[in-house]
C-alpha cells in the first residue's frame, strides 16, 4: 500500500531575536496648506419634460404591451382548456373500449 508522506514541521535553528521597535517621529511642515478652493456645484439634471406626442407614445407602447400579455396568457389558458379536453376525450373513449370488451368475456 501505499502510504502519504506528511510534512514534518522544521525545527529552528540558532537565536531567534526579537524586533527593533522604533520610536515615535514627528513630522513638521515648512509651507501652510491653503484651505480647499470651494467647489462649484454639479450642473443638475435637467427635469424631463413630456410633450403631448411623448404621453401619446407612452399610452400607446403600454396599450400594445398589455395586449400582448393578454394574447399570449389566453393562448396559454386554451392549449391548457383543449389539451384537458382532448385527454377527457381519450379517457371516456378508452373507458368504453374496456367496458365493451369485458362485457363479451
Amino acid at each position: 500500500m501505499l502510504r502519504p508522506k506528511i510534512p514534518t514541521m522544521p525545527t529552528p535553528t540558532g537565536l531567534v531575536s526579537r524586533p527593533v521597535i522604533a520610536g515615535p517621529t514627528t513630522i513638521t511642515s515648512c509651507t501652510p496648506v491653503p484651505p480647499p478652493a470651494p467647489v462649484a456645484p454639479a450642473p443638475s439634471r435637467p427635469v424631463v419634460q413630456l410633450t403631448p406626442g411623448t404621453a401619446l407614445a407612452l399610452v400607446g407602447a403600454g396599450t400594445a404591451v398589455v395586449l400582448v400579455l393578454g394574447a399570449v396568457l389566453v393562448s396559454l389558458l386554451l392549449a391548457v382548456a383543449v389539451t384537458g379536453a382532448s385527454v377527457a376525450v381519450c379517457a371516456v373513449v378508452l373507458r368504453s373500449l374496456l367496458a365493451s370488451d369485458a362485457k363479451r368475456r
